[in-house]
């Protein structure tokens, strides 16, 4: 089979590494990939939101198979035009990739179909959405409506925070159109879960869970970052949680966007909390999300690849998907600054034993050497019977990698061993 992955980092490095497994893979072509993606797959030079490119080079190329990994794409519709073409793929369409692509959408998606979310009031004028910060409890969350590389979520402390972040997305455009609408939402409490899943539509197959870790420093503190590691499972998502979530979030979600006639096939992203009123969703996301798709994958004992064959021709029900009894701890080792300035251009040296588990991200070939091109450079995940073993070895193995301004949190997986404790 020949395969195109379209999008360029960890998250898709992490794919690529999974679906190579597949006896039957001839070829993976990645859309634009990495240069450290090109150890694994063939690099072509096209943008992952470049459409037309997309297309035409999956039908010269004969392309068997397609999965389009990032949120932009698939908002904008990558799916339904390699599907007009006869392209088979992995990944919702532009109609159900709305479920990501508008928060106002989600959020209302939920209200209407009674799945547990934070309270909440949109607004398209800042003057209203002001005027209702007035009197809204506090502390409170700010969300812009679209897409906004994860960065579109404000937690305001106060009421001048709050007030300061509507104006920063509706008045000085912060985030463009995607802030044109926003969500002004209550703040919820409590540990959070990711759960990516699998879906054709009909079943709804949870992948296992996962604790990401978005602050840039140790305790969580610093800035929101697109996550420094990531440990699997989440020991906070408990067999309780687990059966609650499937019955009153994750199968009402799948029928409500059938309902809505927006059928979703492909991953779709949990952002949970655990609440003292039970499990609740923060957000969806329409893809695969990064880092947690480092740390869940390589404990999937089935093949990814027929999994997701199965997703596009409806037969999830009848396929296995199993996981091994094990944990996994993914550390990611970012440019120091990340996630504001940081200096590129620094030579990264992997060992030849921590490749295999090494996805990259932000980094680019410099003559015969890889250097450090984006904040987030690589993740390192580990396999092993516990959690505590995994972390040890994550940490092990990203320490031999070498690069001048390499920075790591040295704290993943410590909340997680804490909660395994009590």
């Amino acid at each position: 089979m020949r395969i195109l992955v379209v999008g360029g980092g960890g998250r898709e490095h992490a794919i690529i590494k999974s679906i190579k497994k597949n006896p039957m893979v001839e070829i993976i072509y990645a859309l634009p990939g990495n240069s450290g993606i090109a150890r694994d797959a063939v690099t072509v030079s096209i943008a992952a939101t470049d459409i037309n490119g997309i297309v035409n080079f999956a039908v010269d190329n004969e392309i068997d198979y397609a999965i389009v990994a990032p949120d932009d794409p698939l908002v904008m519709g990558c799916v339904d035009a390699l599907n007009a073409k006869g392209i088979p793929c992995f990944g919702p369409d532009a109609k159900a990739a709305i479920i990501e692509g508008s928060k106002v959408f989600s959020k209302d998606l939920m209200k209407k179909y009674g799945i547990p979310t934070a309270a909440y009031e949109t607004f398209s004028e800042m003057d209203a959405a002001i005027e209702y910060l007035q009197t809204a409890p506090i502390p409170t969350v700010i969300k812009a409506d679209g897409l906004a590389l994860g960065k579109g979520v404000i937690i305001a402390e106060t009421r001048e925070e709050a007030i300061d972040a509507v104006k920063s997305m509706m008045e000085d455009k912060k985030f463009g159109a995607s802030g044109e609408n926003i969500v002004i939402e209550e703040f919820l409490e409590g540990p959070e879960v990711s759960v990516l899943s699998f879906t054709d539509g009909h079943v709804v197959v949870p992948m296992i869970s996962s604790m990401d870790h978005k602050r840039a420093g140790d305790g969580d503190t610093g800035l929101n970052t697109g996550g420094m590691g990531t440990v699997a499972p989440n020991p906070y998502y408990t067999e309780a949680v687990a059966e609650r979530c499937m019955k009153e979030i994750f199968v009402p979600t799948i029928e409500a966007m059938k309902a809505e006639g927006r059928t979703f096939k492909g991953c779709l992203y949990f952002g949970l909390m655990i609440t003292a009123d039970g499990p609740k969703v923060i957000e969806y996301n329409c893809r695969f999300g990064d880092p947690e798709t480092q740390v869940v994958l390589p404990l999937l004992k089935s093949d990814l690849l027929t999994i997701m064959q199965a997703v596009t021709e409806g037969t999830l029900a009848y396929t296995d998907v199993e996981w091994m009894d094990a944990s996994a701890c993914c550390v990611i080792a970012a440019s120091e600054g990340y996630p504001t300035s940081y200096e590129k251009g620094y030579e990264i040296e992997i060992p030849a034993d921590v490749w295999p588990n090494t996805f990259v991200a932000g980094a680019k070939s410099q003559g015969d050497k890889l250097v450090n091109s984006g904040g987030r450079v690589l993740g390192v995940t580990a396999v092993e019977p516990t959690l505590k073993e995994a972390v040890a070895k994550a940490y092990e193995m990203v320490d031999r990698v070498k690069f001048d301004n390499k920075y790591t949190r040295r704290d993943i997986g410590a909340r997680a061993l804490k909660a395994i404790e009590k």
